[in-house]
């Protein structure tokens, strides 16, 4: 039984006829920059996180750098993040001219370690940027509280974490400033690279629409140097036939996370924990064990998708060698990483599918 990672053929075809129509009404007005579509998104996707702004970008690195830029950050100050992660939350910080700083991970969740982070602050440092990881939002109470104390911005990172929600509150709404990704495998993707920011200051916003646009609020008049960071119509209107659909997509994901819950408890394998102080959207569904790879490589000789994530920790990557990390710098994520794999959790994955993973998953375990 050949089972994807993701299926987002199987996603195109419940929403065919929606989505070709989109798309054909953009080519056929061959307005592909901006316009009402993107418009359209933006308040639709403030809307939805409960924030007064929402700015579309080209992709979610691009809402980081924009977002640290508006904040004035750059050369000689640091941020803290985490290791655990894709490596465009620290490039992001490195493209400012700022400095990452990594703090470990809490062994369970694989978010940020907050009690950690307070050891992390110097002088230097002017914001911390937790990552909600795989789609569950990082404790953030404490962190505000230790950033409100030490004067430093919040900067979310809730590119894998559209819908999710903390105290009642949605990602994205946390903090000072938010970023996501529509990167095409996300909960909520396009059919190419797109972004965008949330945020209820109306000075971050301005600024930000501002950077991504050249520099400029007035055609060729331009009073800073910016970017080309601009969302395309086409890609805005594949979104908002999509945004509809997302609780339901994400529903899906936890129940298929549920599922596994059930189907690996007697075997050897560490599953993901859920906190408590809100619903997480499955982006995807983690286990861990020694013999990942083995694993993955019986995974896909079955034709089912898996991964690793996240093979090396950013701390150790060969592009931040200059900042002097050594292994067992951050042993939790140095432990982690050659553990973690996903397993296919998408929206719309049948009982019989997961049983099929779970049955290759034993049989392996088992040899």
């Amino acid at each position: 039984m050949s089972i994807p990672l993701l299926d987002l053929q199987a996603q195109y075809l419940e929403l065919k006829d929606e989505l070709d129509g989109v798309i054909g009404e953009v080519m056929s007005t061959a307005g592909f920059i901006g316009g009402p579509r993107v418009k359209e998104l933006e308040a639709a996707i403030a809307e939805y996180c409960g924030t007064k702004h929402a700015v579309a970008c080209g992709n979610g690195t691009d809402a980081l750098f924009l977002i640290m830029h508006a904040l004035g950050i750059g050369k000689g100050d640091e941020v803290i993040t985490t290791p655990f992660t894709f490596i465009a939350t620290a490039e992001a910080i490195a493209h400012v001219g700022a400095t990452p700083v990594f703090v470990d991970i809490e062994p369970d969740t694989y978010n940020m370690d907050v009690s950690l982070l307070e050891a992390a602050i110097t002088e230097r440092t002017k914001a911390i940027m937790p990552v909600h990881i795989f789609g569950q939002c990082v404790d953030m109470d404490p962190l505000l509280e230790i950033a409100e104390r030490h004067g430093l911005h919040v900067i979310e990172d809730a590119c894998q974490a559209i819908g999710a929600t903390y105290r009642g509150k949605r990602a994205g709404s946390l903090a000072d400033v938010a970023a996501f990704s529509f990167f095409p495998s996300k909960n909520l993707g396009c059919a190419g690279d797109g972004g965008i920011l949330t945020t209820d200051s109306d000075e971050i916003a301005a600024a930000c629409r501002k950077m991504a646009n050249h520099g400029t609020t007035v055609k060729y008049y331009h009073d800073t140097i910016g970017v080309n960071s601009r969302l395309d119509s086409v890609q805005a209107a594949i979104l908002l036939v999509k945004l509809p659909h997302l609780d339901r997509w994400n529903a899906e994901r936890r129940a298929a996370a549920a599922v596994y819950d059930e189907l690996l408890a007697d075997l050897d394998l560490v599953t993901p924990v859920t906190r408590d102080f809100g619903e997480e959207v499955v982006h995807l569904y983690i286990v861990a064990s020694p013999e990942r790879d083995r694993l993955i490589s019986a995974l896909q000789a079955a034709g089912i998708g898996s991964a690793a994530y996240y093979p090396v920790p950013l701390h150790l990557q060969e592009a931040f060698t200059h900042l002097g990390y050594a292994e067992g710098s951050l042993p939790v994520a140095e432990a982690a990483c050659p553990q973690t794999f996903a397993l296919p959790a998408f929206p719309g994955i049948t009982r019989e599918q997961q049983e099929e993973v779970v049955r290759v998953l034993r049989e392996a375990l088992a040899g």
